[in-house]
């Protein structure tokens, strides 16, 4: 719930500035004369250079979208951390004894971790998000007992 807050308040944070700059084409540009009693004409599909600055605002709005979905992604779920240390697992050349090729991303608190494949083949594939339990020395441990190795 809180991964999502967070992305809900970084959309307003980035909608309030964008939201501001629309508002001040609006009083920048003149508005058009009246064509009857009361009706004015929209400035959109009849002033050019209105129409172009309205296109540079929604595109602004989108390259802010995408960059905020960008940055939520590489976020760990629980503490909302950037993930680091990207870690490249698999080969090309033996695909088929280690898999494809992936990325690892490592919350540096050791809240989980985020596997996505280095290349999307078949269009965009969703990242995988491990979440590791809260006991660090559990998992840890836990190869070695496997082995019957102990520590």
């Amino acid at each position: 719930m809180k991964f999502w807050a967070y992305f809900a308040a970084k959309v307003a944070a980035l909608a309030a500035p964008l939201f501001g700059l629309r508002s001040l084409l609006d009083v920048i540009w003149p508005p058009l004369p009246r064509m009857f009693e009361n009706y004015r004409p929209s400035r959109f599909a009849y002033d050019l250079p209105y129409t172009l600055a309205v296109l540079i605002w929604f595109l602004l709005c989108c390259g802010a979208l995408y960059l905020a979905v960008w940055d939520q992604r590489y976020r760990c779920r629980v503490c909302l951390r950037r993930l680091r240390m990207p870690v490249e697992t698999g080969s090309w050349s033996r695909m088929l004894q280690f898999g494809r090729p992936r990325i690892e991303y490592i919350c540096p608190y050791g809240h989980g971790t985020l596997k996505e494949d280095e290349l999307q083949i078949s269009g965009r594939e969703t990242p995988q998000w491990n979440a590791h339990s809260d006991d660090l020395w559990e998992e840890l441990c836990a190869a070695s007992k496997e082995t019957g190795i102990e520590p």
